[in-house]
């Protein structure tokens, strides 16, 4: 059946051809209210947004075929993200194609700041020549103080290094060599606050960056230093901006962005200050970057629906999955299945350990497809790669992955788990001419591929167990397909794991545990 995408923002003309040469059933349906889009978006695989369209958690709940929210833009606090990653739906933007919009209107903002052309060009419309109330300041020698050298960030320094600027930056996550690429001194946020000529926001909005910048800030800055936003409204608290230019605290700012858009009737009060130049969101308003967002949302939305291939993801691990890692995958989920079953109660933590070569790639899908094996027997239904790890959190389990420094030219992922009691189970697997193979087992070591369902047991090492075990199957008409057993020492305990053509009943596994006097033994459905 072909998969269906409701466009519900504008899209270029262009952007719509892609996704109708996919061979994607497409309509275009804008303007909808949450009411009128729930009602639709049960049929459609695929919903392509601007910023107009609210994707709420109630229309994530009437979404029953969604795979994929495509968000032509950068910014998605118009889409429950929590609530799609819950349900398994992909959430992708296109952070790269409003860069240099973004950038160049930061730019445009800092030179109108800097020389009042805005104020000088509404003067000349009311008949008046004031030339000296409109002097302004050069950039020359002037520090740019930037929150945020990203993308968008450092486009900025680029362009402005050529106006012989100096650059402070903030960002934390940002290496030092990085920001030396681009001129850009990283250091403090209180250093930058303080330090700063003119100082421009390039932050997403997330709780740790909401009202950052407030009236304790202003104080801090430069008497005459001046604020650029042109990032998320909400970072800098309105209220406090308003008191900071109305009061002359900092001599101006030019803002793109606001907590409410449009305005409402509170923020209105901002635009009686002479001092703060305003735009209605205009960063990414430009026709080469309305382009580029629908293109590059169209191809990633098509590019998943079609191939799986996953892009500019929010929500989930990017891009084509290493060929050589897909084995990995169904030998993570195996682990994960086998090591859940045979804790055979609620799971607290959970580590994914990797060693050799494998431990030197991106192996975080390796670390989902574990989980997804872990939460196969708990939920109920199928976990996927959006939602595994936020439906492990949801069920108390604390997830982590590690990876040992050694040389072992020995590839292999293992699973540890611990139960609620404290007890701790682990289970590790290898790749082995494209086969998943268990290798480990709680200390025991063996070798099984992974082709079929398994029955474990731990026994005391003595003669005459493996003989019972197999009279006690054949007895019931069970045929063992492969057996292996290890024990750690003669006369100790040993384990025992073999593969059946078909599922052991209660009654049978009954038996042969009790023939073969097992101290413990599971049949692990796969």
């Amino acid at each position: 059946m072909t998969m269906k995408v409701l466009v519900s923002d504008p899209l270029s003309e262009d952007g719509l051809k892609i996704l109708k040469d996919a061979g994607l059933n497409v309509d275009v349906n804008t303007g909808l209210s949450e009411e009128d889009l729930c009602k639709i978006i049960g049929d459609y695989d695929a919903l392509i947004i601007r910023s107009g369209t609210k994707v709420t958690a109630k229309v994530i709940d009437a979404a029953k075929n969604l795979k994929v929210v495509g968000r032509a833009g950068v910014g998605v606090d118009n889409v429950d993200v929590p609530a799609a990653t819950e349900k398994g739906i992909l959430v992708m933007n296109t952070p790269a194609a409003n860069t240099l919009s973004a950038a160049e209107h930061t730019c445009a903002m800092i030179m109108s700041l800097a020389r009042n052309i805005p104020q000088a060009h509404m003067s000349m419309h009311k008949g008046e020549w004031k030339r000296s109330k409109f002097t302004g300041i050069e950039l020359n020698g002037k520090t740019l103080g930037i929150i945020g050298v990203g993308r968008v960030g450092s486009e900025v320094a680029r362009r402005l290094k050529h106006f012989n600027m100096d650059f402070l930056g903030y960002d934390p996550y940002l290496p030092k060599e990085v920001a030396d690429e681009v001129g850009v001194k990283l250091t403090t946020l209180e250093d930058v606050i303080e330090h700063s000529d003119i100082m421009t926001i390039h932050t997403p909005l997330l709780p740790e960056t909401r009202g950052m910048i407030n009236l304790d800030q202003f104080k801090r800055m430069k008497p005459n230093a001046m604020l650029v936003n042109v990032a998320r409204g909400g970072i800098v608290v309105e209220d406090d901006l308003y008191t900071a230019l109305k009061d002359g605290i900092i001599k101006g700012a030019a803002f793109d962005v606001w907590e409410h858009e449009p305005l409402d009737e509170k923020e209105m009060k901002l635009l009686e200050l002479e001092n703060l130049i305003v735009t209605p969101h205009l960063g990414a308003s430009t026709v080469e970057a309305q382009e580029r967002v629908a293109v590059e949302v169209a191809e990633a939305a098509a590019k998943f629906l079609k191939e799986g291939v996953i892009n500019n993801a929010i929500n989930a691990p990017r891009g084509k999955l290493d060929p050589e890692l897909a084995p990995f995958l169904p030998l993570a989920e195996d682990l994960g299945t086998i090591a859940q079953q045979l804790v055979g109660g609620p799971v607290k933590n959970m580590e994914v350990i990797y060693s050799g070569p494998v431990s030197k790639r991106d192996t975080k899908r390796i670390g989902i497809f574990a989980v997804i094996g872990v939460l196969n027997k708990i939920i109920g239904e199928k976990a996927n790669i959006i939602n595994a790890v936020s439906i492990a959190k949801s069920k108390g389990i604390t997830y982590k992955e590690s990876k040992l420094d050694d040389s072992s030219t020995y590839d292999a992922v293992e699973i540890k788990l611990e139960g609620t009691d404290g007890k701790i189970t682990c289970v590790k697997g290898t790749v082995f001419a494209g086969v998943p193979r268990l290798t480990k087992l709680n200390g025991y070591t063996f070798e099984m591929p992974l082709q079929s369902d398994i029955f474990v047991a731990r026994y005391k090492d003595q003669p005459g167990v493996i003989g019972a075990v197999g009279k006690a199957f054949g007895d019931n008409d069970v045929n063992i397909g492969q057996m292996v057993v290890a024990r750690n020492e003669p006369n100790g305990t040993a384990m025992m794991v073999l593969t059946v053509d078909h599922d052991i009943k209660d009654d049978v596994a009954k038996k042969v545990i009790d023939a073969a006097g097992f101290e413990k033994a599971k049949f692990i459905a796969l």
